[in-house]
């Protein structure tokens, strides 16, 4: 048994297949399924049970799992304590990001990291802000970018502000709305919405701005994509309370209006400052530069209220 079939049984749960697993591990798919067949024997035991559509963790397999995962941690960490010593970050960031963020380029950030940090690699993981606070908290990811309604902060983890916008309502060219400057939620009652999935800290913005209005609304389409809901609203299907800066990017003929009194999206940098890894470290330090805040990112204001987020 060596670290690098540790590695590999990490992957491949982390995955879910050998093929993705084999891809993050820049090695072939017979290399891999060859290392873990020979793990396998060596312990009497199947880690995995592989079908032509998925791949699943065994009872012995999620034990191994377990430890596993620590072994690679703590391998991950002397690797980059040693560096540590010489003044170099290594080891591979985390980040998390959902698909709306704007406070800041995402692909500038990285590049400003890779080129302050060469021995330093990025994984790069996209998903809704719950879901991202949930790995963030879990251990799995160390920095996650965020969005927020206001009056709501990441849980559980340290956090900072970005920055704030004010959703537009994005509409037909055809819409009646269309040829507006600016509107108000009143002026939305009627209308057939299309927003992210009931429950979702996406979908929380536009709830929680009609609730505080006391007007209801139809939400008749549902998707976990904001080009998905662009889709629906260029089709004449529905008008969507989205970031501005998604419509303007969208290959859509969707029209942004301004709604007055309209939800607020406050975007967050979040981590567990609890034993942050060096290269978390140096990655906010180099996103406060980009970001164009000074200070040192060890200390920023840590928040603990509610989560309810964007997407």
């Amino acid at each position: 048994m060596d670290l690098q079939q540790l590695k590999y049984v990490v992957e491949v749960a982390s995955a879910s297949s050998f093929t993705r697993a084999a891809e993050r591990c820049f090695v072939t798919q017979s290399a891999l399924s060859h290392q873990i067949a020979a793990l396998e024997r060596e312990l009497g035991q199947r880690l995995f049970v592989r079908s032509s559509r998925s791949v699943r963790t065994t009872e012995a397999g999620e034990a191994f799992l377990a430890h596993a995962k620590m072994a690679v941690m703590a391998a991950d960490d002397a690797r980059e304590a040693a560096a540590a010593a010489s003044g170099r970050v290594v080891g591979t960031l985390r980040l998390g990001v959902i698909p709306t963020a704007s406070a800041v380029s995402v692909p500038r950030v990285i590049s400003r990291f890779r080129e302050a940090h060469p021995d330093a690699r990025v994984e790069l993981s996209v998903g809704n802000s719950d879901a991202l606070a949930d790995a963030v908290r879990r251990g799995d990811l160390d920095v996650a970018l965020l969005g927020l309604r206001e009056q709501a902060v990441p849980r559980g983890v340290a956090s900072r502000e970005l920055g704030r916008e004010r959703l537009v309502v994005a509409v037909p060219p055809t819409h009646r709305l269309s040829g507006r400057a600016r509107v108000r939620l009143a002026d939305l009652a009627d209308e057939v919405f299309a927003d992210f999935p009931a429950g979702t800290s996406g979908r929380a913005q536009g709830d929680a701005a009609f609730a505080a209005s006391d007007i209801s609304r139809d939400v008749a389409f549902e998707a976990d994509s904001s080009e998905l809901l662009l889709g629906l609203v260029s089709e004449g299907l529905a008008i969507a309370l989205l970031a501005p800066g998604v419509i303007a990017a969208s290959y859509t003929d969707a029209v942004a209006v301004e709604v007055g009194n309209g939800p607020v999206r406050v975007q967050y940098v979040a981590w567990d400052d609890r034993a942050p890894r060096n290269v978390a470290t140096a990655f906010l330090r180099v996103l406060d530069s980009v970001a164009g805040r000074g200070g040192d990112e060890t200390g920023p204001e840590e928040s603990s209220g509610p989560a309810s987020s964007e997407l």
